[in-house]
């Protein structure tokens, strides 16, 4: 009867599912919330390359645009909390959606943060043939012909409305917005002259600036950019308190356990720092950020959220 037993057992030991590998053990998915050509994009196109070599599996990049980033932000929230699934967030996807949307599609609190990447400014251009030259100008025109200037965004949240969001407010005009499903398209649109001027971020207008498509007037951060050194603030041109700079970082489904978010918050900072990284974000226009643990991330979050929701709601902006 033991014999019969001790092969029972044997036999059932056998059949278990085996257990898994040391994490990871296969490819990791990294959502981002904007479309193919935008900052996002190339954040987490050459952050997660070089997370995929430190940790011998694919990082997978997959983009999805559309609803302030709600599309995206959804698809995590609902994805397992295994550590296989990753957010790109922003200030768009966790600031600037909480104040602009009645309803949101997606609950931030269930996106938790693990580490930002970079900074970048944004800059507001306008076509080589706008007769103004600086963003009070722009202001001047604007307040002669209410609503009908318009500027470009990639979409309703993202830091490219919100900059002319804070350019209107300080400068007491009306402005029309006209957001993309890409932010590319929005940058388009403003080379070809069939909209007036966008407040995009840096890498994604640069090339335009240095080929002579694109005009800059200022940019939004209360320091001039080392990547375009010559172009003033919006603070120094008169916009006094005008300041935007706008981060990338990453995020988990809530519920990830605490061991692998400080497993990915490691990896993901470990990349960032990499110098040939931090040479490709650098080349492209980007700031390296001070590396932070979760919990600090989550500190800077609140603190954009106390600083931009009573700035917004002041603004009177909002999305459906």
């Amino acid at each position: 009867m033991r014999r019969i037993i001790a092969g029972l057992v044997a036999c059932l030991a056998g059949m278990a599912p085996a257990q898994a590998g040391p994490y990871p053990d296969r490819p990791l998915t990294v959502i981002v919330p904007f479309g193919k050509g935008t900052t996002a994009d190339l954040v987490a196109a050459v952050v997660s390359e070089a997370v995929a070599k430190n940790i011998g599996q694919k990082v997978i990049v997959e983009l999805k645009p559309g609803a302030g980033g709600g599309i995206a932000m959804a698809q995590v929230e609902q994805a397992a909390p295994d550590g296989y699934t990753l957010a790109m967030i922003t200030q768009g996807t966790h600031v600037f959606n909480l104040s602009l949307y009645k309803t949101l599609r997606y609950d931030p609190q269930k996106i938790v943060p693990v580490t930002p990447i970079a900074a970048v400014s944004n800059v507001m251009t306008v076509h080589p043939s706008n007769p103004a030259n600086t963003p009070l100008q722009v202001a001047s025109a604007a307040k002669a012909a209410p609503g009908q200037l318009a500027y470009a965004s990639g979409g309703v949240g993202t830091s490219h409305h919100l900059g002319g969001v804070l350019f209107a407010s300080l400068t007491g005009v009306e402005l029309k917005h006209v957001p993309h499903l890409v932010s590319v398209d929005g940058v388009k649109k403003i080379v070809n002259g069939e909209i007036t001027m966008g407040f995009f971020n840096l890498p994604t207008v640069i090339e335009e600036i240095k080929g002579g498509k694109l005009r800059a007037l200022a940019v939004t951060s209360m320091t001039r950019s080392p990547h375009l050194p010559d172009v003033p603030t919006l603070d120094a041109s008169g916009l006094k308190g005008y300041d935007l700079v706008t981060w990338f970082g990453f995020g988990a489904p809530s519920g990830t356990p605490p061991e692998l978010v400080q497993r990915l918050r490691d990896e993901f900072a470990k990349a960032a720092a990499d110098p040939a990284v931090k040479a490709k974000l650098g080349e492209a226009g980007l700031d390296p950020i001070d590396q932070m643990q979760p919990a600090e991330f989550s500190k800077l979050i609140a603190a954009d959220l106390a600083k931009w929701t009573p700035i917004i709601k002041a603004a009177g902006a909002s999305a459906e």
